[in-house]
């Protein structure tokens, strides 16, 4: 009779126990369904935050500026921010200046507005070994790849007769 009645009591506190880790569960989803509205609002103004820092960081005058081909620097690298709802988002509604780094900026800024851009103060072989770092390889190659084309392109708009040789490679 003893254990008959312990049975019993056993499997009640455990039923018990079972209906209370459920409940607890079903409001543990219902606060976290909740609370999921207000984690992509913080999202988007994060994200609206950020846009706001880059257009400060742009110049502020839009005065047009002619420049020859042989002058355009070359891109900087670009890193992309992990993937998150951006419709809401408000797009740039112009670039800064007509020079061809802000109007390039403002173009990638509109179709992803989390996109960043590095810091590059240094001379050009200093922020090339740079980007060298901060970038993957395939990022890398593709970009050693970019260049070669565009070295290419600016021999073939001053074309030397003689004077031009091929320049090997520095090994390092």
């Amino acid at each position: 009779r003893r254990s008959a009645l312990g049975r019993k009591a056993a499997f009640s506190t455990l039923s018990i126990l079972v209906a209370l880790l459920i409940a607890g569960q079903a409001v543990t989803i219902y606060f976290v369904y909740q609370q999921s509205g207000q984690i992509s609002k913080l999202t988007k103004t994060s994200q609206t935050l950020q846009l706001e820092a880059l257009q400060r960081k742009l110049p502020a005058s839009a005065k047009p500026v002619k420049k020859n081909m042989a002058m355009v620097h070359t891109p900087l690298a670009i890193r992309v921010m992990p993937a998150a709802p951006l419709a809401d988002l408000p797009a740039l509604t112009k670039p800064a200046s007509n020079k061809t780094e802000d109007q390039v900026k403002h173009l990638l800024l509109q179709a992803d507005p989390g996109k960043m851009f590095p810091e590059l103060k240094e001379n050009l072989m200093d922020n090339l070994k740079r980007l060298k770092n901060t970038m993957s390889h395939a990022d890398w190659k593709s970009f050693e790849s970019w260049m070669h084309k565009w070295l290419l392109f600016e021999m073939a708009k001053n074309p030397k007769s003689e004077e031009r040789k091929a320049i090997p490679a520095e090994k390092g």
